[in-house]
């Protein structure tokens, strides 16, 4: 009989496209202190950029960066053939990637001016039918499944098939703390192996359940906190690990940054690795990622990565071998 191959991870969380413009002004220069109930300008912007992006295109990029074999899980429209062939090059399984034939991709529209400030639109598009993909069938063979920031309720009935289906369960709710209600929290948290977070989405969580991040750690074997340029800390069995940051070689942007972490932190748990090195997988993955504008425009082999490893940490050079790193390529055998 064939012997289906096991998958490593299920990524399930959105699938976008990007667009970030840069306006050379200050919007308020252009926006008057009026009592007038109508609004209308317009912005002639400097530059125009359009990437691949979306949370869960994000961790699947980086996670094929790092040999873990990836399944993608999201509906998307007609513009994203494309992105899928990108993402297929480098072995991801879109087997789970449905097509809505009349829509599009979600598409995510930002502009900032020279200040910061930013005037952003997000266009749901395809991505709200993900609700109707069961990630049961693909979660049986997996090790870990990840249910980060999509539709509310994917993400609620995704967590819930991954963990029914044996899959490790990885909740990272994400900018999605908005939305969901405690109940719906309490359940991802409840159902997890891993609880990912930053500072800010920890603080969110405790304000909609009223649990702190070390009363999430009393029943959750893993809980990690994403601390920005202060690098991160790992709560396990009653202790906190410190992650230092990898030093960036030029910070440049930090969008997408915590979707690579995520990546090297499920590659690391995949490796069996102790946990002061997957953190520092983690960190350096989110490294490569905030150096460069578009969260998928990094690249690195497979000896880039231990090589820079060993040079940022040197207390732990020699954890990682090259192999490890690798495509691991299965083939289907008859039994």
């Amino acid at each position: 009989m064939v012997v289906q191959a096991r998958t490593d991870v299920v990524v399930s969380a959105s699938i976008a496209f990007d667009h970030v413009m840069s306006f050379g002004g200050s919007f308020r220069d252009h926006i008057l202190d009026t009592e007038s109930e109508v609004l209308s300008v317009s912005f002639l912007v400097n530059s125009l950029t359009k990437n691949r992006g979306g949370v869960g295109g994000n961790m699947a990029y980086s996670l094929a960066l790092l040999g873990a074999k990836t399944a993608l899980v999201g509906a998307v429209g007609i513009d994203f053939p494309p992105y899928g062939e990108a993402l297929g090059s480098l072995g991801v399984d879109l087997s789970h990637v449905v097509m809505i034939p009349d829509d599009f991709t979600s598409n995510a529209y930002m502009n900032a001016d020279q200040n910061g400030n930013q005037i952003n639109a997000f266009y749901p598009g395809a991505g709200s039918k993900s609700v109707l993909i069961d990630v049961s069938d693909v979660s049986r063979n997996a090790t870990y499944g990840i249910v980060s920031a999509t539709g509310p309720d994917a993400m609620v009935e995704h967590a819930r098939q991954i963990h029914a289906a044996g899959s490790k369960l990885v909740y990272d709710p994400a900018f999605q703390l908005v939305i969901l209600n405690a109940e719906q929290i309490n359940e991802g948290i409840g159902l997890a192996e891993i609880v990912l977070g930053n500072e800010y989405e920890f603080e969110m969580i405790r304000n909609k359940t009223g649990r702190t991040i070390e009363q999430i750690a009393e029943s959750t074997p893993i809980v990690v906190r994403t601390l920005a340029e202060r690098g991160s800390e790992i709560h396990t069995a009653g202790e906190t690990i410190l992650i230092p940051p990898a030093k960036p070689d030029p910070f440049v942007d930090p969008t997408g940054g915590g979707d690579a972490y995520r990546s090297g932190l499920l590659k690391g748990m995949l490796l069996g690795l102790e946990l002061p090195v997957v953190g520092r997988m983690a960190g350096l993955a989110a490294t490569y990622a905030i150096e460069f504008h578009g969260t998928q425009e990094h690249f690195y082999t497979a000896a880039d990565f231990v090589s820079r490893f060993d040079r940022e940490y040197p207390d732990f050079a020699g954890s990682l071998a090259v192999e490890s790193l690798l495509p691991q390529v299965v083939t289907d055998s008859a039994v």
